[in-house]
This record gives structure tokens, sequence and C-alpha cells, in this order.
């Protein structure tokens, strides 16, 4: 029978290559270059309905349950971690749909990344491709697992504005040492049996221990924690929660709450949270003390705090020039779940210049400070985050103050203006006087 089905499979893909080797020759070439082409064919992935260049509509396009019948154990585990739910991230802010399409669903944007998120097979007829997520890190068609152990297989997507963790690491400690001395280590050990090869942690390593495909982090891509013990960080919670629309402006739950809790963009519970902190700690512990491990990720944890009492004050500068009238109400105000709190979620579609300012504060400056310093990089977490944080507050604040010196100035200009006779009055008055000075005269 094994005999038969390996007779089959290789009659199969050679029907597929004949065709192939012509119209798309780097994919034969690189599937055959990869594992997978010892034990499957092009028909596992792709069905068998497409059989000529009329009737390419016909191939199947891969999804996670595709590599189900070989890889459920990791099909399984990349459900249960934040990558699975990219897709749905994308669309949980509220200008994802105002976007060019190309950005989102054609992939040029953010969508690009996001890609790696579980969808289905519909809605795809103008945009037909990537509703696989597993080609992300195992590049089609070779799907090396060498090639997703390394830390370029990252790259992509976490680098750049908002998640600069490549730039983070790769100039850390931890990356000077993989840059200099991994070409020696031994890429074909699976991560269960990698840490005693390698000299220093990759991101696989830390995020995939023992290669587990359910890849999570205590803070989320948000940075907050619903439930916190510490009360003054939770009053700045409050308000950092308002500005992404999670909580209204009395601090009541919106719709959106509980669609950052689907999409795991937050942690909900302390339990939640604690999980994969334990397990962050395990790993860092085969290199590390616990007590060292346990202390830097704290470290981490105390300058997102700091980062929050920065970032709610301004938050709140820029609700009360809502609240008090000196900025208008912008045009999608039927739109802000939390108004007068403005919504960072917006991202740069924001009203106002100082918004704009308050969203750049979030979205990068926050984000810099505390992924650099969970990342071991000193510098990034100083200069790229920490300092433009606090220069972007100082920013903000002599704003509001023009804002309302302007208003305030507005304000006396039109009051002066109602208790004057104005221009009118004054010819009404000279006419008057003139009048009254002529009488005098005749008399």
């Amino acid at each position: 029978m094994l005999l038969l089905t390996a007779a089959t499979g290789i009659a199969a893909a050679s029907e597929c290559t004949d065709c192939h080797n012509t119209a798309t020759p780097k994919i034969v070439e690189d599937f055959k270059n990869g594992a997978m082409a010892d034990d499957v064919d092009c028909s596992n992935c792709h069905g068998s309905a497409h059989t000529s260049e009329d009737d390419t509509d016909e191939a199947k396009l891969p999804t996670p349950e595709t590599c189900v019948p070989c890889h459920n154990i990791q099909k399984t585990q990349f459900m249960n971690g934040k990558h699975s739910i990219a897709w749905a991230a994308l669309f949980a802010p509220p200008t994802t749909t105002d976007q060019p399409k190309e950005l989102m669903e054609g992939q040029k944007g953010c969508g690009g990344c996001h890609k790696i998120g579980a969808k289905d097979e519909t809605g795809w007829d103008e945009y037909e491709y990537d509703t696989a997520s597993c080609d992300n890190c195992h590049t089609r068609h070779s799907f090396s697992a060498e090639e997703a152990r390394k830390p370029e297989a990252c790259l992509p997507c976490h680098q750049g504005f908002d998640h600069a963790q490549w730039e983070m690491y790769s100039t850390s400690k931890h990356g000077v040492i993989y840059r200099t001395e991994g070409d020696t280590w031994d890429w074909s050990l699976p991560l269960s049996e990698a840490g005693n090869n390698y000299t220093a942690p990759t991101c696989q390593l830390c995020h995939m221990a023992d290669g587990d495909h359910a890849v999570i982090t205590s803070w989320g891509f948000l940075g907050v924690r619903v439930e916190e013990p510490d009360q003054e960080w939770t009053n700045d919670r409050v308000s950092v929660l308002k500005a992404y629309g999670v909580l209204d402006a009395e601090g009541n739950p919106t719709p959106r709450f509980d669609l950052v809790g689907a999409a795991k963009l937050a942690r909900l519970t302390m339990d939640e949270w604690n999980a994969p902190r334990e397990e962050m700690i395990a790993t860092c512990s085969d290199c590390h003390s616990e007590k060292f491990a346990r202390n830097s990720l704290e470290e981490g944890d105390h300058l997102l705090r700091e980062s929050d009492r920065i970032y709610a004050n301004s938050i709140e500068t820029v609700a009360a020039l809502y609240s008090d009238g000196i900025l208008p109400e912008p045009e999608y105000i039927a739109e802000l779940p939390s108004y007068p709190y403005p919504d960072v979620l917006r991202f740069y579609d924001q009203a106002t210049p100082i918004e704009e300012d308050l969203w750049l504060m979030w979205m990068e400056y926050r984000m810099r400070t505390f992924q650099g310093a969970f990342h071991a990089n000193p510098d990034y977490t100083q200069w790229y985050g920490w300092a433009p944080l606090k220069e972007t507050a100082v920013r903000i604040k002599a704003e509001d103050e023009r804002l309302r010196a302007e208003a305030t100035g507005a304000a006396e200009e039109a009051a002066e203006e109602a208790e004057s006779p104005g221009f009118g009055g004054i010819i009404g008055i000279t006419a008057i006087l003139g009048l009254v000075l002529l009488l005098r005269k005749r008399v």
C-alpha cells in the first residue's frame, strides 16, 4: 500500500511539474528542494481539480487546516497563539476598512503581515492569494523548518515603525552573539534540542519554547492587562483604555472590550498574564538565574508603568481640550466610543495634530520603551522609546497651552466686540453729535 501511495504521489507530482516546470519553474525547484517533496505531492495541498491551464481557478488554496493531516499538533498550538488571531486583529481598529484595500486585503501594507492569521477561503475574489498561514514562516514552496528557526524568519513583520523587535534584538548582546556565532550553530536541530547548541537565544528559542507554535506574550500588542493589582497604575490604565475605546468616558466597557479580548490584543486577567510570564522566566533560566530573569522582566514592567504615567497624563490633556470645547467635535464623533476621549486606534487618521502626537506616543515611543527593555536593548529603550516619549509629552503640553491661550484670546476679543458699539454705532453717534452741534449754531 505504501509503495502504491508513493507511486501515485510521484505520478501526480510528475503531471503537475510537466506543466509547472515551464509556468512556474522556481516554485517547482523550491518544492523539490524541500523535505515535503519526499512525502507529499501538489494535490495534497492544492487538490486534484486543477488539471490544465484552462481550470486554474480550480486549484485549492491551502489554509492551516490543509496542514492538519501531517502537522496536527503544530496547527493546534498555532490556533492557541496570537498569530492565529492576526487577521481578526487587523480588522479590530475602526479605520481599517477605510484604507485602500491594497494595503489590507491586498497585503501591500498591514495585511502583508497580518495574513498569518487564520481565515476562511471565502471573500477572496479580488485578492485570492495567501489564505494560508504557515508559509509566513515556512516560506513556500520549500517550507523549510531550518529557515523558520532562524531569527530572520521573523524580520519581515517584526521590524520598523511600531514593532521594531528585529532592530532591538539584532543590536542587543543576544543578537550580536547570534550574528557573530550563528553560522556555527546546527539549525537542523528541533527547538527542543537547540538550547544545548546555541550560545545565545533567538526569537524562536524564547517565544516558541520546545517548538510550541502557540506564540503568546504577557503584555500583548497593546501593552495592557485589564486586571491590575497596582492601584496607581490602574488609574493610569483607565485613561489608556479609554483612549483605546475599550472603556467609555465613564469607565464602562464598550463593544470594543470584547473585541480586544477575542483578538488577544490585551490580557484580561492576572492568570492570563502570569502564564506566559512564568514560561518566559523558565526559558530565561536556562541561561540566567531565575532571580535575574524575574528582576529583568519586572524592570520592563516598571518602565511600561512609568510610560503609562506620562501617556495617561497626555491623554487626559487632549480629552480636556474636547471637554472644554477648545477642540471642535471631529466629523467622526459618532464613531468614537469614548468621546471626549480621543481614539488612538484610529492610528494616523486623527482630526488634529495634537492627536497625531498622542498616537505617536502610543504606537511608536511607548512601544519601543517597554519592548526595548524586554529585548535587552538599553539604547533602544532609552533613545528610541523613553526620550521621544517625554519629548512628545512636552509638545502636547505646549500645544495645549497654545490652544487654550488662543481660545481665551478669541473669547476676550468677542466679548469686547459685543460690549463696544462697533463701526456702525460709532457712525451713528458721530452723526448725532454733528446734528447737535449744527442745531446749537442755529440757535
